[in-house]
C-alpha cells in the first residue's frame, strides 16, 4: 500500500511562492576559500557521509560541504525539513509518497530518490508530515495537497 502524499509534483513557481510564504531563507555553505548562498527550497535532501554532508537539489546537481548532518540540521527550516532517518534529512515539498512495509517504512521523493524511515523516528516524523500538509492546506486557503492518515 503505498500513500500518495501530493496529487502533482509542485512547480518551480509554486515552490518559490510557498518559500516565501514559510520564511525560508538562502543557505550560506562554507567552501574552501569563500562561502555561497543556496535558496533552501531547491533542497531536496541532505545525506551524511561522516564528517561530511551531501546536498541534493531539485535539479538533479549535489555539493558535498565538510560539516555534520547534526550542525546542518540546526541551520535549516524545521517546519519543512525533516529527519527520517539518521543518514538522511528530506524537503517536506518534494515528499511525494510514504511507503508502509512489513520491514522497513520509506519514503519516496519527486526525484526518484527512496529513503527508509527508522522505527524508532517513524511516528514523529508522520506527525510532522501531517502538520506539514496541514500548514499548506492554511497557507493560502487553497488546498494544496490532500491531507492523509498513514496508519
Amino acid at each position: 500500500m503505498k500513500a500518495t502524499l501530493l496529487a502533482k509534483p509542485l512547480t518551480a513557481i509554486h515552490l518559490e511562492q510557498i518559500a516565501g510564504q514559510l520564511g525560508m531563507s538562502d543557505l550560506t555553505l562554507p567552501f574552501v576559500g569563500h562561502r555561497r548562498k543556496m535558496p533552501m527550497h531547491r533542497i531536496v535532501r541532505l545525506e551524511g557521509e561522516g564528517n561530511y554532508t551531501v546536498f541534493h537539489f531539485a535539479d538533479g546537481s549535489q555539493l558535498m560541504v565538510s560539516l555534520t548532518l547534526k550542525k546542518m540540521e540546526s541551520r535549516l527550516s524545521p517546519k519543512v525539513f525533516a529527519r527520517p532517518h539518521k543518514k538522511n534529512i528530506i524537503n517536506l515539498l518534494y515528499l511525494e509518497s510514504i511507503v508502509p512495509d512489513r520491514q522497513q517504512m520509506s519514503v519516496s521523493l519527486v526525484n526518484g530518490d527512496r529513503v527508509d524511515i527508522s522505527r524508532r523516528k517513524a511516528s514523529r516524523f508522520i506527525k510532522q508530515v501531517k502538520g506539514f500538509q496541514q500548514e499548506l492546506l492554511t497557507l493560502d486557503g487553497k488546498p494544496t495537497a490532500p491531507v492523509i492518515v498513514v496508519a
